[in-house]
């Protein structure tokens, strides 16, 4: 796997760079890897887990033959195809589908029902995530698109660095904002102790930028229009919980059960100690067809469980 470091990767640690292209993986693992000889910098092996990193390195790593987790075997499931032609195929990922194989998740995969109905996906990035140049959290829903062809992948994969996708999100939080609408502008790192979450950060990691807006509220809970001119890790679940707005049902970042336990009015809270996964939907996807250049938007209809429970929280808050 090779990977080009950008200007706003400029001064991270190695193993760190390389961290934060692998949330499944932690930084030790990296600097392993790194150790093992497995990594190079613009060809060089003769690099320290601490070597900062500089605009333009090239950055190659080859996994280890013990991490590979076997062929990759279709696996027919039902998709909701928003959009497919020769080049892209554009779907509505159900909440609770992984993006692609990783620890933990050896099949069941979105990439594993995508080549039961697509045999041929673009194979450049890592083996296990043909076609995937972006992804979204297991138990996020939305639109997603994937290349099919390796011309496609390069192309969406430049539109995604330079932020020429536009990508719009529903979130379902605790409170309600102070202003009907705000942006909210930090770097986001990975968080201090817990390895696998992250944080905002003060001097360290990557900017990221989410632009927001009130839709509706229900007293004590709200749904936001959220627009990411970014696309970091964990961007919008981490930006709410820093507001103090942690987004339903988002146990890792503070809108789990115990939040819902502090809900005053009791109908309210027996709706949200239901709730079983982060209320998050991309509901709005736009990007150039990497083929034609057209302009193209897609719209991903909220699932079941979202709908159902603004339905009940209108109900519920009317009475």
């Amino acid at each position: 796997m090779i990977f080009r470091a950008e200007e706003e990767d400029r001064g991270l640690r190695l193993d760190v760079f390389l961290a934060n292209r692998f949330p499944d993986r932690s930084r030790s693992f990296m600097k392993k890897l790194i150790l093992d000889g497995l990594v190079l910098v613009n060809g060089r092996t003769t690099v320290k887990p601490g070597y900062e990193v500089r605009a333009d390195d090239e950055v190659s790593m080859t996994l280890p033959e013990a991490d590979d987790t076997g062929e990759l075997v279709p696996q027919s499931m039902p998709l909701d195809v928003l959009h497919e032609d020769e080049d892209i195929i554009v779907v509505n990922k159900a909440p609770g589908v992984v993006v692609h194989p990783g620890a933990g998740h050896s099949e069941g995969t979105l990439v594993h029902g995508l080549l039961a109905h697509c045999p041929r996906l673009a194979m450049q990035g890592a083996p296990k995530r043909p076609g995937i140049v972006h992804r979204l959290d297991q138990n996020t829903s939305g639109a997603m698109v994937v290349a099919k062809t390796e011309a496609a992948y390069l192309c969406l994969i430049r539109q995604f660095k330079e932020h020429q996708v536009f990508k719009e999100y529903r979130a379902l939080v605790y409170g309600i904002p102070p202003q009907h609408r705000g942006e909210i502008r930090t770097y986001v790192d990975r968080h201090p102790v817990d390895r696998k979450k992250m944080a905002v950060a003060a001097n360290s990691g990557r900017e990221a930028v989410s632009i927001w807006e009130i839709e509706r509220d229900w007293g004590e809970v709200s749904l936001l229009k959220v627009i990411i001119q970014t696309g970091r890790t964990h961007q919008i679940r981490v930006h709410f919980s820093h507001l103090q707005h942690p987004v339903v049902g988002d146990e890792t970042y503070g809108g789990g059960r115990r939040r819902a336990k502090a809900v005053r009015s009791l109908p309210l809270r027996a709706l949200l100690l239901n709730v079983h996964r982060q209320m998050l939907h991309a509901a709005r996807l736009a990007f150039r067809h990497p083929a034609t250049g057209a302009e193209l938007t897609f719209v991903a209809p909220l699932p079941e469980d979202f709908k159902l429970l603004l339905d009940s929280l209108s109900k519920v808050c009317a009475e």
